[in-house]
């Protein structure tokens, strides 16, 4: 399984995976459309508390360093993007679809993104240190600094299945 933003292509293959995506594909008639699979955070733990507050309605939005897709050869995420989000045992528990994804210096994000990031007290101040701390863990094993600077990839999304977390509207 991999932990954080990045995809491993051997999930979507998952009979857990495929059988979740083709209930979604089969309810909203889908005839094609590619996914990406990964769990939220760095560990089991900080997976299975984001994916809660994905569950609860309060996280519609997510984090990453473009360098998490640049470097593995893959495109930025794009409105109209789908993902499965793994739960910290790498079991598949529900898809997303993005609505908005811009990439600017962590120092240029704003109040209304760090509360639909869902985190903490959904403040700007708590995004901030929550996502210096994990950026800076991420760099520490991978040799690279952040700051203030640093570009990230801002990504809104609503949940579309399963339906009991469907936000409104995610099947018209």
């Amino acid at each position: 399984m991999t932990i954080g933003i990045l995809v491993n292509d051997d999930l979507t293959k998952n009979p857990a995976v495929r059988r979740l995506w083709n209930a979604y594909a089969t309810a909203a008639s889908l005839k094609r459309a590619k996914f990406t699979v990964f769990s939220l955070g760095d560990s089991a733990e900080l997976a299975d508390e984001l994916l809660a507050l994905v569950f609860a309605g309060i996280k519609r939005a997510r984090t990453s360093l473009p360098r998490e897709f640049t470097a593995k050869g893959w495109p930025l995420p794009k409105p109209g993007d789908f993902s499965i989000i793994l739960d910290g045992a790498g079991v598949p528990r529900c898809i997303i679809r993005a609505v908005h994804v811009e990439t600017k210096p962590m120092g240029d994000v704003d109040e209304h993104f760090a509360w639909e990031n869902g985190g903490g007290d959904r403040s700007l101040a708590w995004w901030m240190s929550a996502h210096t701390r994990y950026f800076r863990r991420q760099g520490a094993r991978e040799g690279f600094a952040v700051d203030k600077d640093t570009e990230v990839v801002l990504e809104r999304f609503q949940v579309v299945w399963p339906p009991e977390f469907a936000d409104r509207h995610a099947l018209d």
